[in-house]
């Protein structure tokens, strides 16, 4: 009986064996075939491709298994390659249409499928590229866009060199949300020509990737298509920050405040750059609050700063600043000085005068008490009267 179950479980072992394809023994090499039909397919979205394949041959073997693959991708002139492992058919990424595109793919068998080591098939290649037409002077230069207040796009060019007079320039957009590209609506113009584009609101195009694409045309030759690709976020310029005020407190302790940007951007996405001047020396700092303090470092008698804002590498990769603000000077001491300087003096004459007076008044009870003892006596509701009148400085000497 012993015999009789171990003879049928060696007979399901070789039939599992043989339906995976392989045996136990250690010299049988499993093989698999690599994707077919691989290949790198445009849908008009201004360089968001598609790689996609289909699965390898002679599978029937590796029915019970899970198959995967391994992809690599990158546009020719980049050292790294982006690989992805996936069960999936296909895959989509953006790619810089401006230059070569390659890929490649193989199969792979999980250790579940396999005597305990992955197993993977020879390389299937694919490229791509976006049929250029005419020479690369006549691509557009300088292209800049700039996305002000996370609210308004706008992009601007110069003409490509040496073209002909008729040449103009036309944008296209898209990224995913859009069914298909769009193209620009309100062109800015110079001299009848496109130098840019002013986009409408943009719905819910924040973290994804924005594709660009701006062709030409001419009669007398073919233009050559420029293609970019941005993260909106990474382009925004906020508003400049408003109602600075300095305040300072103790004769040393400065608070320097500054009112949020005005827009949709939320405060936890800002970060500030001040430029503060002391008696002429200037220095610059950050912060991530519209509000700080300082210390003064000594009787200053101006103190001045302004403050510029952009988006912080919590809110995006990078940003561009905004404008300077006004500036904002304290000149509280320059005051206080010149007041004293003009004070001064009229309080050295008020006392002047009040030590005058005082010495005439002690002088004049001096005069009645000697009045009193050597003189007829007055009435006593007759006034004194002086005989002559006497020269201030001289009274004063005969009073000393």
């Amino acid at each position: 009986m012993a015999l009789i179950c171990l003879a049928i479980g060696c007979l399901n072992t070789f039939l599992i064996c043989t339906a995976f394809g392989y045996t136990l023994s250690p010299n049988t090499e499993i093989k698999v075939n690599p994707p077919q039909d691989f290949e790198i397919v445009d849908p008009g979205y201004l360089g968001y491709l598609c790689l996609q394949w289909k699965p390898p041959l002679s599978l029937d073997n590796f029915m019970g298994c899970t198959i995967e693959y391994e992809l690599k991708y990158r546009n020719i002139d980049n050292e790294r390659w982006t690989t992805i492992i996936t069960k999936n058919l296909h895959y989509k990424d953006g790619f810089d249409l401006n230059k070569h595109i390659e890929a490649k793919i193989h199969t792979l068998l999980p250790v579940q499928c396999t005597n305990g080591s992955v197993v993977q098939s020879s390389w299937s290649e694919a490229t791509y590229w976006a049929s250029p037409q005419g020479n690369v002077e006549t691509k557009i230069q300088d292209m800049d866009c700039v996305y002000y207040n996370w609210q308004y796009l706008f992009c601007s060019w110069k003409p490509g060199i040496d073209v002909h007079f008729d040449t103009n320039y036309n944008l296209f957009y898209w990224y995913e949300g859009l069914d298909h590209a769009l193209q620009c609506v309100d062109y800015i113009e110079a001299n009848g020509k496109n130098i840019g584009c002013r986009f409408p609101f943009l719905e819910a195009s924040d973290y994804k990737d924005f594709y660009i694409c701006v062709n030409g045309s001419s009669e007398s030759k073919p233009i050559r298509s420029s293609y970019f690709i941005f993260q909106l976020q990474n382009i925004v310029k906020p508003l400049p920050p408003d109602y600075l005020s300095i305040t300072v407190k103790n004769s040393y302790e400065i608070n320097l405040k500054w009112n949020i940007p005005r827009g949709p951007i939320p405060a936890k996405c800002f970060i500030y750059e001040i430029e503060f001047t002391e008696d002429g020396a200037t220095w610059m700092s950050t912060t991530d609050e519209n509000e700080m303090y300082l210390l003064r470092t000594n009787e200053s008698l101006q103190l001045c700063f302004l403050v510029r804002s952009k988006v912080n590498i919590y809110c995006s990769d990078d940003g561009i600043w905004s404008e300077w603000s006004d500036e904002q000077c304290w000149k509280g001491d320059i005051w206080k000085e010149t007041l004293s300087f003009l004070f001064m003096p009229f309080g050295f004459a008020s006392l002047f005068l009040l030590l005058i007076t005082c010495l005439l008044l002690y002088k004049q009870k001096a005069i009645l008490k000697m009045g009193s003892a050597i003189g007829p006596k007055q009435h006593p509701y007759q006034p004194l009267t002086l005989q002559a009148p006497l020269d201030v400085l001289d009274y004063m000497a005969q009073v000393v």
